[in-house]
């Protein structure tokens, strides 16, 4: 016998799934069609809390959770394409990452990157490499978090690397593409222009992997 209870549900999950999209909306659609009507901004909040789950899930070897004495450093995400310079996009980034760790029982240090220790255009590799042997000898960090994002258009695309500073070898990756908002777009200093998705060029490859890979 067929339940139709069971044959209303199905019938009316399509409604309740756009109900729910246009309620709390999917920044994942921002670029589409549906963007006026059910894009979103980006959470950073979320965004910090995935790439640190994503980054615990991939550590080999893995990461120890409580220990103050060999904490996480969560760097400073810079321009890709201006290796001198981040932004309040970057620094947000930063502080939800270390938040995401901190949430999942990780000790981290708190840690502001000085602008003569930020990576420098063409000694990025130079630079890239003291500075994580400077924080490994200070903060005794049992992983270091450094990433990039380079903007075409709209679009944003990460590259972020749990490092061990020692020897500079890659623990985990997170790689994402965002389509962003007018808020995030202002967090970068851009300001909000309606783009043909069709007309985004690929990204350069990212300064993190021309060094580590």
């Amino acid at each position: 016998m067929i339940n139709m209870g069971l044959v209303r549900f199905f019938f009316l999950l399509p409604s309740l799934l756009v109900c729910t999209l246009l309620l709390n909306g999917c920044s994942s659609l921002n670029g589409t069609r549906l963007e006026p009507l059910m894009g979103a901004d980006v959470n950073l909040v979320k965004l910090g809390d995935k790439i640190a789950q994503t980054l615990i899930e991939q550590a080999v070897p893995p990461l120890f959770p409580r220990q103050p004495e060999q904490p996480i450093i969560v760097t400073t995400l810079v321009d890709n394409q201006q290796l001198n310079q981040t932004s309040d996009f970057g620094r947000n980034l930063q502080n939800t990452i270390t938040s995401g760790f901190v949430k999942k029982g990780y000790i981290s240090r708190e840690i502001k990157l000085r602008g003569n220790v930020l990576v420098q255009a063409n000694v990025g590799e130079f630079m890239l490499s003291r500075d994580l042997n400077e924080i490994a000898d200070k903060q005794n960090a049992q992983a270091v978090v450094v990433g990039t994002y380079t903007m075409t258009n709209r679009m944003m695309y990460l590259s972020i690397r749990l490092v061990t500073p020692q020897d500079r070898t890659i623990r985990a990756a997170y790689d994402d593409r965002l389509y962003l908002d007018e808020n995030t777009l202002r967090m970068l200093n851009l300001q909000f222009k309606s783009q043909d998705s069709s007309m985004v060029k690929p990204p350069e490859e990212s300064f993190i992997d021309k060094i580590f890979y």
